[in-house]
């Protein structure tokens, strides 16, 4: 399930402060498989229902990377969007996603510095309205000046 801005690209001339993106994601038990075995991560509170039971989670939970991982392609794929590269990002993990939850990630403009091009992204992901991450972006934006 998807419920997503168009993909693409906002050049830094366009950016405004404030401006918001987001996608929504149903996190299913195969996304937690593929990110184990794409990221060699197999602890087993993510894959392993008996181990993960007797966890403080109580059951299992996706991959936090997984769901910081969303953030990433609201900010690769919407805003800024193709051809932007990371420069920092800061997480906060505040809760857990489960397989089965629909996760909504965002990220909103905080801050513009058109002469480098940086911006400055809030994150946010949430089940169920929960916040579930939260944290902070440092990108820098595609320009025109450089088609």
């Amino acid at each position: 399930m998807f419920d997503n801005f168009p993909r693409g690209t906002i050049c830094i001339e366009d950016i405004e402060m404030g401006m918001t993106r987001h996608l929504r994601k149903h996190v299913t038990d195969r996304d937690i498989e593929l990110f184990a075995e794409v990221s060699t991560d197999r602890n087993p509170v993510h894959l392993d229902d008996d181990y993960a039971h007797d966890t403080i989670f109580e059951g299992r939970i996706a991959h936090g990377m997984l769901t910081a991982g969303l953030i990433s392609a609201v900010i690769g794929e919407q805003l800024p969007g193709h051809g932007t590269i990371y420069m920092g990002q800061t997480l906060k993990f505040l809760g857990p996603v489960r397989p089965g939850d629909t996760v909504y990630a965002e990220v909103k403009v905080t801050g513009i510095d058109h002469a480098k091009r940086h911006v400055t992204l809030d994150c946010l992901c949430t089940v169920d309205g929960k916040k579930v991450l939260v944290g902070e972006a440092k990108v820098l934006a595609p320009s025109r000046k450089f088609d």
